[in-house]
């Protein structure tokens, strides 16, 4: 017997890490040039400086989207709040700093805007970061009508951000439909699962719709791949190309 969809408040089409790659990813700059685009939810990732601040990063390691060099979980926010996160990508973003989550809730929250925070620890600070992660989001996001959707590849951080703060609707980011994925998320108390969306058939779309799970999908750029995820009736979709689609429904 099926389980009843979670209600789901968020738009299908969701801006990678603020606009794919037409400004420095996880930058201001990049929510509000996705922003000009007509997007209205954006996906960023989360981690944590050594003294506990939340801020945007991808990679553990600052070199590729920064001018600084090394961990940036290892270093304070008073060092990486100095980082040129922007020069990498073009001069007309150079100087463009590391953002906290909480300047871009800020943002989104006078202008409207929905958001997917991915979870990304630093290796081996899995449940400390999806606790400071989920409660930093909970505080932010205090009273807001739509709250922020946590994503992660990581259990153990869904966990602890379920522990942390257990009214944020959560998602299981996978790579592979491994055995038990469908129990995983269940357990994880999660509302949707985001795939890879090479991964989504008719078969695990059904599969995922019976247990109660809405199904988002990584990373589309590419008209057919969309045309696909839309005809099999899923729910969200990321994409590099806030260029290309127009952000309708």
């Amino acid at each position: 017997m099926s389980r009843p969809l979670p209600s789901w408040p968020y738009p299908r089409w969701i801006a990678h890490r603020g606009a794919g790659r037409l400004a420095p990813e996880n930058t201001l700059a990049a929510f509000r040039l996705g922003a000009e685009h007509g997007y209205r939810m954006f996906e960023c990732d989360a981690k944590l400086s050594r003294d506990g601040v939340v801020f945007l990063m991808h990679d553990a390691a600052l070199d590729r989207t920064t001018d600084g060099t090394g961990i940036g979980g290892e270093q304070p926010w008073s060092e990486l709040s100095q980082r040129d996160a922007g020069g990498w990508h073009s001069r007309r973003y150079a100087g463009e700093p590391l953002p906290t989550l909480a300047a871009l809730a800020r943002f989104c929250l006078a202008n409207g805007h929905l958001l997917n925070i991915e979870i990304k620890p630093t290796p081996g600070t899995e449940r400390e970061t999806g606790a400071a992660v989920a409660h930093e989001a909970g505080h932010l996001w205090a009273g807001a009508p739509v709250p922020p959707l946590l994503t992660s590849f990581k259990p153990d951080a869904l966990a602890a951000a379920r522990e942390a703060a257990p009214h944020l609707p959560r998602g299981l980011l996978l790579d592979t439909l491994r055995e038990g994925w469908l129990d995983e998320a269940k357990s994880l108390g999660c509302a949707a699962v985001v795939c890879n969306h090479a991964l989504w058939d008719a078969a695990s779309v059904g599969a995922a719709r019976a247990a109660g799970l809405r199904q988002l999908s990584y990373t589309v750029n590419d008209e057919w791949a969309a045309q696909r995820l839309i005809d099999l009736g899923t729910d969200g979709i990321i994409t590099d190309r806030v260029d290309l689609f127009a952000p309708q429904g």
